[in-house]
């Protein structure tokens, strides 16, 4: 649960909320843009958590604006929960050679 003292439920929560901050700051969307995609999202009938919601928007609008391509977000996201997997617990996450950084 959140409170006005931990808004976020998980960390990585805190960063998609950050990055999409940093890239609208950057210029790489509005925020009438923003509000339009997680609004799509939100309402696409998909049933998701907010941060769900809120991810998959980013992810859309950086698609859209060619700052990556759906694919290699996709492989991303993929890359890191298949590290997040075979690393041990407390240890950090470390991606292999080969695999996307971003």
């Amino acid at each position: 649960m959140t409170t006005p003292d931990q808004p976020f439920e998980e960390p990585w929560q805190a960063q998609a909320f950050a990055l999409t901050v940093h890239m609208h700051e950057q210029g790489h969307f509005t925020w009438s843009e923003w509000a339009e995609a997680l609004s799509a999202q939100i309402h696409s009938g998909v049933e998701r958590a907010y941060y769900g919601h809120w991810l998959t928007a980013l992810e859309t609008l950086i698609a859209e604006k060619g700052l990556s391509s759906a694919q290699d977000l996709n492989a991303t996201a993929e890359a890191w929960k298949n590290a997040a997997a075979r690393t041990p617990h407390g240890a950090p996450i470390q991606l292999s050679s080969g695999e996307p950084k971003a």
